[in-house]
């Protein structure tokens, strides 16, 4: 077992030296979009969040709306992250061989209780070399980072599952206010902007609807993860809203061939 998994993407995907990650997080966090007030919005920091998970420059503002709401969530000390397979293919979900995840910010150790609470789960296997070359679960770890200051990761890089195996591994690892559930999943892929815009659009809505038979892997990247969620939130009774909805072409690069982004919030019911 490898003691830590370096980052596999720090210069690439984000900034590499320290001080200019933090930079950029925090130019992301300021600037990030502030959802609009609603009277039936239950109070409170989420349960559950939909971020992308491309290079900064792209998604980063997006995920900022997400993000921007832990600022004062510091009751959350583990954070449960899926995200899907890029490189490696996966049967079930994937725990890390690692016991901690680095990023240029520092070591984020995992939850190891949680990580064993789910190896009983017969879709549940262990894959060091899933988790080595994956970008759509160290992405997010410069945020979380940011914004809770310490805690425990479960990560789980999702593969061929079905949306109840994704739901029984969340239901296992739940938590109270302290687990933060994080899934990460980019939307539509190099489409034209005015139809990505109109595809992502479609796919934002059946997440509200929380209707993920709706949702393909052409839709969404992550699309097994947010299957899972859906199932879980809808029997827990939360409440699901979008924060942001963008794609490339509206935060850097051309609109021939876009890559489209969401931000969802989901909160229990007061």
């Amino acid at each position: 077992m490898e003691p830590v998994r370096p980052p596999a993407v720090a210069g690439l995907f984000y900034p590499e030296a320290p001080e200019d990650l933090d930079a950029e997080v925090g130019r992301l966090l300021a600037g990030a979009k502030s959802p609009k007030k609603h009277p039936e919005r239950p109070g409170g920091a989420p349960k559950a969040l939909i971020v992308p998970h491309a290079g900064y420059m792209y998604s980063g503002p997006i995920a900022a709306t997400a993000y921007g709401l832990l600022k004062s969530a510091r009751h959350v000390t583990r954070v449960v992250l899926l995200g899907p397979v890029h490189r490696v293919p996966v049967r079930g979900l994937a725990l890390p061989e690692a016991e901690a995840f680095a990023t240029p910010l520092g070591t984020v150790p995992v939850d190891t209780a949680g990580a064993s609470a789910l190896r009983s789960l017969p879709q549940v296997c262990v894959s060091g070399a899933a988790h080595a070359p994956e970008h759509s679960l160290e992405v997010q770890l410069p945020f979380l980072q940011r914004v809770l200051g310490a805690f425990s990761l479960l990560p789980l890089a999702v593969g061929d599952a079905t949306p109840e195996e994704v739901a029984a591994c969340l239901e296992r690892v739940w938590g109270g206010p302290e687990t933060l559930i994080v899934v990460s999943s980019d939307l539509s892929h190099y489409l034209p902007y005015d139809v990505a815009r109109r595809v992502d659009r479609n796919t934002a809505e059946a997440i509200l609807a929380f209707k993920h038979g709706a949702i393909g892997h052409e839709h969404a990247c992550g699309a097994t993860a947010v299957w899972g969620l859906l199932l879980v939130a809808e029997r827990r009774g939360l409440r699901v809203e979008m924060l942001d909805l963008r794609n490339s072409g509206d935060t850097e690069g051309d609109r021939d061939r876009v890559v489209g982004y969401g931000a969802f919030a989901f909160r229990e019911a007061a």
